[in-house]
């Protein structure tokens, strides 16, 4: 009985790592999406094209300062996972 409960708390365990992890990432893709279109920036000149969607810096969206809480949840489900995986061995 005990070495069933063991198994679930592991896989109890596995499971919120690997939703960390994915949260994190989906997050982190989803800040550029929610700061509106990349191609809606303020122009300088006037012989751009309107209709294009390449931003005027490269990886315009991906810093640190905004993706942080993603980064967080990945390490966290990245522990969580080694953890799970801990708790196979035997002692």
């Amino acid at each position: 009985m005990g070495e069933y409960n063991l198994a679930e708390a592991r896989m109890l365990v596995i499971w919120l790592g690997a939703l960390f992890v994915l949260g994190g990432l989906l997050f982190m893709m989803a800040q550029p999406i929610w700061r509106g279109r990349l191609s809606d920036a303020k122009r300088t000149s006037p012989g751009v094209p309107r209709d294009t969607l390449e931003p005027r810096r490269p990886g315009a969206g991906f810093t640190l300062k905004a993706n942080w809480p993603g980064l967080v949840f990945i390490v966290l489900g990245s522990i969580l996972l080694l953890a799970g995986a801990g708790l196979h061995w035997p002692a």
